[in-house]
């Protein structure tokens, strides 16, 4: 053993393992392409609550995968001890979103691809990405969903009544039906044939209804 070899730290060498251009360039592009990802997010969100640190993380997701991978390709053995130490993280955070897993694999994507240095891939495939959530995201039906809660008294008015409904409705379908005495409620799934909804006041003044009440909401069910 030389005199050099007692100071030779194998630490400094993996210091130059990853040249400052590739470090600069990476985490540039993936800040620039997580922002992407966070407008995305931001355009098509249509949940109730907005979170803006969900945005925040998405794009600082993208630049620690960016730096973790990164790290991984320069050094075979730090490599597998990555995947050591990174198969005790667990996550609790509930995704309220089903949306919002894409969005997290989007920007796991986004960091290994750019580590890898597939910079057109990343940044092609990112647009695309974008792209296609605007477009499905953003996809509306042409007719707002309603729900109607009737209570009738009996059985023949909820029959006048579902009847009008059917009449002065697109569509009218029966969701649930609650029966006590002396009292009928319906909920019921209609489409408007257009904004009017004048119909609800006169269904309110029929024999036997005591109250018919109109709600939007997302028409997001099955069945």
């Amino acid at each position: 053993m030389t005199f050099s070899d007692i100071f030779k730290s194998s630490f400094l060498e993996n210091v130059t393992a990853v040249s400052i251009l590739d470090m600069v360039l990476a985490m540039a592009l993936s800040f620039a392409l997580g922002l992407f990802i966070f407008y995305i997010y931001k355009k098509t969100y249509a949940g109730v609550m907005y979170s803006s640190s969900f945005g925040v993380t998405l794009v600082a997701l993208s630049m620690i995968t960016t730096l973790v991978i990164l790290a991984v390709t320069s050094n075979v053995v730090l490599s597998l001890g990555m995947v050591g130490a990174l198969s005790i993280v667990r996550f609790r955070a509930a995704i309220k979103e089903p949306l919002d897993i894409a969005f997290l694999f989007w920007a796991i994507a986004v960091g290994i691809v750019l580590a890898a240095g597939m910079i057109p891939l990343a940044v092609i495939g990112s647009v695309i990405i974008g792209l296609v959530i605007l477009v499905f995201a953003n996809h509306k039906d042409h007719t707002n969903p309603y729900i109607v809660v009737l209570q009738c008294q009996d059985h023949a008015s909820e029959q006048s009544a579902v009847s009008y409904l059917k009449e002065h409705t697109e569509r009218c379908v029966t969701k649930s039906k609650t029966a006590q005495q002396g009292l009928v409620e319906v909920n019921l799934d209609v489409r408007l044939k257009d904004d009017n909804t004048d119909f609800i006041n006169a269904l309110s003044m029929q024999d036997g209804v005591r109250s018919a009440v109109l709600v939007s909401y997302n028409g997001e069910y099955m069945g």
